[in-house]
């Protein structure tokens, strides 16, 4: 990779020549940030060229893709910390520009971190040194020296067009669910060696698919939905949390082997679209099986201690056909907060407070999980002794020797 850097106004130039004997489309873009920082990954279905560089007035960095578009009905993140806003539109000649434009200048840089997954990465201190040096790009969740945080994706339910359920005084499920999922995130982003993002951060509509496709776009290790129940019973109160049943895993299997030449690789670094159909079903059931193991592992810790919080509904971990939480390869969950359609639950709902107390609450289950189930590559992982087996990402399961071969 080359990369040269020239003073604010001049062009950052982050280039990589890779063959692109078709047109190469973006699937899906995602966003993290934090104060000090932020970074934009882009899923495209091949690598190709690229040259990233900044302009003023107003402050913005571009990036330049050659021979690659958009794909219709892909979203674009919206404002959030330092970025303004994230804009995308044709280049003559068959490319895409993707314009994100900041509050400040900031320092930029560009990396594959995989093949077909480019992050672009701004501010903070870690970016100003990767632009004063070049350094080692390692795939997403595979061991690093550098220990990586550990990445939850934490999706609020509903938003713009769709309330959710509305309780007796008006309360929508969308407002509180969205308090209670940022509540997480600044739980999770205070803690060392894990970090947030929000699928959602304002009140905007998200397909259930885009919530679990921003989460793999984030590499996230593990999925959570925050969600408030309501039900005609007023009476009925307290929190429940599901995973994904075993006949959902089998109709997105289905899916996903039908799409598998479309379909994105598995958090393990797996490509289903070169194998044949009876090993490219086996891998998936691997990875299926691992995943909903861990999901349970961590539903149920989480579960544990919202039972500290408040009254629980269901005391064991539920199973349903939920899609937010089809994703094969990521561990994923379903957080019912509460009954809002039961008055002391919305009236609890409505409390920061209490909002805080079920962030805190899910926030230890997660901890706790990451703690036994440390992912490879990751803080986590260095400070547990003995050593741990490698495993698929954000699971407990040891990878199998077939998915490092």
């Amino acid at each position: 990779m080359i990369k040269r850097t020239f003073c604010w106004g001049m062009l950052l130039l982050a280039s990589r020549a890779l063959p692109a004997a078709t047109m190469a489309e973006v699937r899906t873009v995602g966003m993290s940030v934090s104060s000090e920082a932020a970074s934009v990954t882009l899923e495209l279905s091949s690598p190709a060229t690229y040259k990233l560089f900044r302009l003023t007035d107003p402050a913005r960095v571009v990036l330049d893709l050659d021979r690659v578009r958009l794909r219709p009905g892909t979203h674009l993140p919206g404002a959030s910390g330092l970025i303004q806003s994230v804009r995308a539109g044709a280049r003559p000649g068959g490319g895409l520009r993707v314009v994100l434009e900041v509050a400040s200048p900031v320092p930029a840089t560009a990396q594959w971190a995989g093949p077909g997954q480019l992050v672009v990465r701004l501010g903070g201190d870690s970016a100003v040194r990767a632009l004063a040096a070049p350094q080692p790009v390692h795939a997403a969740h595979a061991p690093a020296d550098s220990d990586r945080d550990v990445v939850i994706a934490v999706d609020a339910g509903h938003g713009g067009q769709d309330p959710g359920a509305i309780g007796h005084t008006g309360t929508q499920e969308k407002t509180v669910v969205l308090a209670i999922a940022r509540a997480l995130a600044r739980r999770i982003n205070a803690e060392p060696g894990m970090h947030a993002i929000l699928t959602r951060d304002r009140d905007e509509f998200l397909t259930l698919r885009e919530r679990s496709q921003r989460a793999r776009a984030a590499k996230a290790d593990l999925f959570v939905s925050v969600h408030a129940d309501s039900i005609r019973d007023r009476e009925v109160s307290g929190s429940s949390v599901y995973i994904l049943s075993e006949r959902g895993a089998t109709d997105e299997a289905a899916r996903w082997l039908a799409e598998r030449e479309n379909a994105s690789d598995l958090m393990g670094g797996v490509s289903l679209s070169d194998k044949d159909s009876t090993l490219a079903s086996v891998l998936l059931d691997l990875s299926q099986s691992a995943n909903i193991s861990a999901s349970m592992n961590a539903a149920q810790l989480v579960l544990s201690e919202l039972d500290r919080v408040g009254e629980v509904r269901k005391s064991r971990v539920q199973e349903a056909r939920f899609v937010v939480l089809k994703s094969p390869d990521i561990p994923s969950m379903l957080i019912e907060t509460a009954y809002i359609s039961n008055p002391t639950d919305e009236r609890r709902l409505r409390a920061e407070s209490h909002q805080v107390q079920l962030a805190e609450a899910i926030f230890t289950g997660l901890h706790v999980y990451f703690e036994k189930n440390p992912p490879a590559g990751t803080r986590f992982a260095r400070s547990r002794t003995p050593p741990t087996p490698p495993v698929l990402a954000g699971t407990s399961e040891p990878a199998p020797a077939t998915l490092y071969r």
